[in-house]
C-alpha cells in the first residue's frame, strides 16, 4: 500500500472523527440550552416564598458577658 493511500485514509479518519465530535458537541449545546429554558419556565410558574427577616434578639446574660470579655481583650491589647 503506497504512502499516499495511507495518508488519505488517515485524513478521512481524522475528518470523520472531528465531524462526529462536532455533531456531538452541537447536540450537547442544543440540549443544554433547551433544558435551561425549560428550568426557567418551570421556575417562573412556581411562586417563590420569601421568609420575613427575623430580628436578632440577644440573650440577656450572654450579651453582657460577651461585652465584658471583648472589652477586657481590647484593653489588654492596647496596654501592650
Amino acid at each position: 500500500m503506497p504512502v499516499s493511500d495511507l495518508l488519505m485514509e488517515g485524513v478521512n479518519l481524522m475528518l470523520l472523527g472531528m465531524g462526529i465530535v462536532f455533531i456531538f458537541l452541537t447536540i450537547l449545546v442544543v440540549t443544554m440550552s433547551g433544558m435551561s429554558r425549560l428550568a426557567a419556565a418551570i421556575d417562573k410558574k412556581q411562586p417563590q416564598a420569601v421568609p420575613a427577616p427575623q430580628p436578632a434578639v440577644p440573650k440577656a446574660g450572654e450579651d453582657e458577658e460577651l461585652v465584658a470579655v471583648i472589652s477586657a481583650a481590647i484593653s489588654r491589647f492596647r496596654s501592650r
